[in-house]
C-alpha cells in the first residue's frame, strides 16, 4: 500500500503542529503514564528535586534516545510506507524485554492512534489499525503521525524526548507533590541534553531499522514489572 502523505499546505505550520502534537492536553493518553517514576518514588530513588532530576536524565538518555530515533526513522519514511513500519515496530519490540513496557507502549499507539485519525485524517490509518489492533509501538506511531502531520524527523525526534522527559516530570508532581515551577526549571536545565540526543536521533533517520540504538534501562524496566503487578497505583505504568 503506498499512499501520499497530505500535502504540508493542508496541514499546520510545522511549529503549530509542533506545539500541539508537544501539549500534555492532546489527547492521547500520555497523562495516565507516569514513565517509570511512581514505582522510583515508591521504591525511594525519587524523594525529591535532585532524584527526579537524576531520573529524567538517565531516562532521556537511554529509552528517551532509543525512542527518539525510532521516532524519527518513523517519519523519514512517512505515514503510508507499511512496511517500513512494521520493520521499525518489531525492532522496536526486541529493544523493550518489559512485557508491561512493551503492553503499555502498544496501548499509548493505540490512543494516539484513536486521536490521530480524527485530527490528520490519512488513507493509512485505516490500515494500520486493521494490521495493529492492539496497537502499534507509541514511538512509531508518534513518528507517523509526524509524517502525516509534515513535521521534520527532527522535529519527531524532539516530540519523543520531550514526552520522555516531562510526562514523568509532571507525573512526579502529583506524586510527591512538589513545586511545579521547580520541576519545569529542572525540565529547562535538561534542554540542552534534549537538543543534543534529537540531534543523534536524527542522524539514524534514514539508516537500517537494525542499526538503530537499543540503550537499555534495566531497573526501569524491573520496575515496570513490579508495578503491574500493584492492585493499588495512581498511574498505568
Amino acid at each position: 500500500m503506498t499512499v501520499r502523505n497530505r500535502d504540508a499546505a493542508a496541514s499546520p505550520g510545522p511549529t503549530s503542529t509542533l506545539l500541539l502534537l508537544a501539549d500534555g492536553r492532546f489527547p492521547a493518553g500520555g497523562y495516565a503514564h507516569s514513565g517509570g517514576v511512581e514505582a522510583a518514588v515508591a521504591a525511594g530513588r525519587v524523594h525529591d528535586l535532585s532524584t527526579l532530576e537524576s531520573f529524567l536524565t538517565g531516562r532521556a538518555a537511554t529509552t528517551g534516545a532509543v525512542a527518539a530515533a525510532f521516532c524519527a526513522a518513523t517519519c523519514a519514511r512517512g505515514s503510508s510506507d507499511i512496511q517500513a513500519i512494521a520493520e521499525l515496530d518489531a525492532e522496536l519490540d526486541a529493544r523493550t524485554p518489559s512485557a508491561a513496557l512493551r503492553a503499555a507502549s502498544r496501548k499509548l499507539g493505540r490512543q494516539l492512534l484513536r486521536a490521530t485519525r480524527v485530527v490528520w485524517p490519512h488513507p493509512a490509518w485505516e490500515c494500520l489499525a486493521t494490521t495493529y489492533p492492539v496497537g502499534l509501538h507509541q514511538p512509531i506511531m508518534l513518528g507517523a503521525t509526524a509524517a502525516a502531520a509534515a513535521l521534520t524527523p527532527r522535529s519527531a525526534a524532539l516530540l519523543a524526548l520531550q514526552e520522555a522527559v516531562i510526562g514523568p516530570a509532571t507525573a512526579a508532581v502529583r506524586l510527591l507533590g512538589l513545586d511545579p515551577v521547580a520541576v519545569h526549571a529542572a525540565v529547562a536545565r535538561l534542554l540542552p541534553l534534549v537538543d543534543h540526543l534529537a540531534a543523534a536521533a536524527t542522524e539514524y533517520a534514514h539508516g537500517s531499522p537494525e542499526d538503530l540504538p537499543c540503550h537499555s534501562a534495566v531497573l526501569l524496566d524491573i520496575s515496570a514489572e513490579h508495578h503491574a503487578t500493584w492492585e493499588v497505583r495512581l498511574f498505568a505504568s
